[in-house]
């Protein structure tokens, strides 16, 4: 198997000082690191019944397109407030600074559907738990979140831990 940590760059001192970022774009511009990364997507989903995969803007978006069309389900965008153009349900969440808010369409999952969440990266864990709320409210019902990567050290998961989480590295 794959070592996809080899795939993970750090980035000292960003966004701002002090942070230390896990920089997932030379995994991306890998073909064979990203065809291994959303296959060990799919195998921890041997079994399961999945009807839509939900990813989390943007970079949710990516691992999270390639999940549907493997998966051969419908992709679900949640995206910050004002980006999508028809009603939606909107979740509040608190950051280390402050406040943020995401957003879905009303109509995007029907009552019962199987989700698969996914994000690039589980720090915190709010965004993570707002998404999760917002498909609980239509109806959803959740059968694994997914991260590319976890910070450990933030404890996120405590966040979630109420649903089955894989994160394929963990730092």
């Amino acid at each position: 198997m794959m070592n996809l940590e080899n795939y993970i760059r750090d980035v000292e001192d960003f966004p701002k000082k002090g942070v230390l970022y896990k920089d997932i774009t030379p995994l991306l511009k890998s073909h064979e690191a990203t065809s291994n990364a959303l296959d060990q997507f799919i195998d921890q989903l041997k079994g399961q019944k999945i009807d839509k995969v939900v990813g989390i803007e943007s970079r949710g978006f990516l691992f999270g397109i390639l999940l549907a069309q493997k998966l051969n389900v419908g992709f679900v965008p949640i995206r910050k407030p004002g980006k999508l153009p028809s009603e939606t349900l909107k979740s509040t969440y608190d950051l280390e600074y402050g406040k943020d808010t995401i957003e879905i369409h009303k109509d995007a999952i029907e009552t019962g559907e199987q989700i698969l969440l996914h994000d690039d990266v589980l720090a915190t864990g709010g965004t993570a738990a707002a998404a999760c709320q917002l498909i609980e409210e239509l109806g959803g019902e959740l059968v694994q979140t997914n991260f590319l990567l976890e910070i450990s050290a933030l404890n996120g998961v405590e966040k979630i831990k109420q649903y089955p989480c894989v994160s394929l590295l963990k730092y």
